[in-house]
């Protein structure tokens, strides 16, 4: 029975949940090591480094993992070498992180009065941070094209457990600088890549040069919505340090509520690299009624799963800040009752978004995370209290991003419609929601 069961999950489904299980861990040690080392102020320096990671990281490097491990897949099945596909990858990964490292060196200053404190050594470990996601997140794409789950899964464990073993460590020793906490999201990725290099250079080979169009076709989409994704997920710690900076609770609190409330974002992570291929091989067999039917399914699970974390943030959220994260209760009933709404509409458009790539409609999903962060501004700058602000904003958000991809599915499910690129390539299993 046990061996059947096992037939029936997607291959490296296991290994790669586990290096994401122990990724996921190490995220909420993170925060409660920090939680019960650092100040208010400083703690909310820290929250405010880890949306921004969190946001750029995997809004602009995710796609870039995804593109390689789809052009490496497809080569692959070739009898191809990934070296040029991995040689490309890492040139559009470094030029995207030149422009954000211009950015944010131009704005420096004000980037740490603004969020920091003041403290402009933590925008330095910003860049490194976001270096460090860089070069992750291409050399995961070669692993995950080239189906070698078991490394993949294994560097996922190691950067999680580096960050365990290193914040530990810096609680032990009772350090009370943020800018330590935040060097950790710095040096476990990078070690995590060093330590799992051998089977990508063993892989690499030559090979005549990928035609640069091959990996840039639908880069450009798939970037926008991933990154208007992570805008609508994380924006609402770093809108609320800009709205209230006086306040040097606010923000730590709201990371703290967030990262429990999202809890069902993590565990849809596992059933993430299993969807599309599904949705994608009935769109394009003509087969409506198993559309729709694996659609609904889809939704009933994350629905339940989003209810059933709602129940348990708004009955013990309050308390579990407090005992985990050492929050300020500064949040209440209410406030969790926001950001659960807020995490379910946010499930349900990560799976009609699914729904969308499955139609390769690209453009689809692209409008409706725009439409959804247009509306997440707007409430942002209604005026109300700032933290009901922020939760109305996200809320909302997420509502007019999963309706507007409701009605554009409704305009593109009767037609079933040829992929111009073999979306079952395209997979790589990816967690939303800043907890990687």
């Amino acid at each position: 029975m046990i061996r059947r069961l096992l037939r029936l999950i997607p291959p490296g489904t296991i290994a790669v949940g586990a290096g994401l299980g122990l990724l996921g861990l190490a995220s909420y040690v993170h925060l409660a090591v920090a939680g019960h080392s650092l100040t208010g102020a400083d703690y909310n320096s820290l929250s405010v480094l880890w949306s921004i990671v969190f946001t750029l990281g995997i809004g602009v490097f995710m796609p870039i993992e995804q593109e390689v491990a789809r052009v490496v897949a497809a080569r692959h099945s070739q009898g191809l070498t990934p070296g040029p596909v991995l040689a490309r990858g890492v040139t559009v990964a470094a030029a995207m992180l030149a422009v954000l490292v211009l950015a944010i060196t131009a704005g420096r200053h004000l980037i740490a009065d603004k969020l920091f404190h003041g403290d402009a050594t933590m925008v330095t470990v910003l860049v490194g941070a976001l270096a460090a996601m860089a070069v992750a997140y291409a050399t995961r794409g070669v692993l995950s094209g080239l189906q070698l789950f078991p490394w993949y899964g294994t560097q996922l464990g190691i950067d999680g457990g580096l960050r365990i073993v290193m914040v530990a460590l810096l609680g032990l020793a009772g350090v009370t600088s943020p800018v330590w906490y935040g060097v950790v999201l710095v040096a476990a990725p990078l070690v995590s890549v060093l330590l799992t290099l051998p089977p990508v250079l063993r892989a690499i080979g030559g090979g005549a040069p990928v035609a640069w169009a091959a990996l840039l076709r639908g880069l450009g989409l798939l970037t926008a919505s991933s990154l208007l994704s992570q805008v609508v997920v994380n924006v609402g710690v770093i809108n609320l340090q800009l709205l209230a900076p006086s306040d040097t609770a606010a923000a730590g609190a709201l990371l703290s509520a967030l990262v429990l409330v999202r809890i069902p974002l993590f565990v849809f992570g596992s059933m993430q690299a299993s969807l599309l291929p599904g949705l994608a091989t009935t769109a394009t067999t003509g087969d409506q009624a198993g559309f729709h039917s694996l659609l609904r399914r889809a939704l009933g699970i994350v629905t339940a799963l989003g209810l059933t974390g709602a129940v348990g943030a708004v009955l013990l959220g309050p308390w579990l800040v407090g005992v985990l994260f050492d929050a300020p209760g500064v949040l209440g009933r209410g406030d969790f009752a926001w950001l659960a709404a807020a995490t379910l509409a946010y499930l349900w458009a990560m799976v009609l978004g699914q729904a969308l790539l499955a139609l390769d409609r690209h453009r689809a999903q692209a409008l409706a995370w725009t439409v959804g962060v247009a509306a997440l501004i707007i409430v942002t700058l209604l005026p109300a209290p700032v933290i009901l602000r922020v939760e109305l904003a996200y809320t909302i958000g997420s509502v007019i991003v999963a309706a507007t991809m409701a009605v554009l599915l409704r305009g593109g499910v009767r037609r079933p419609t040829t992929p111009t690129r073999p979306l079952t390539d395209a997979v790589t299993p990816a967690v939303s929601g800043g907890i990687r």
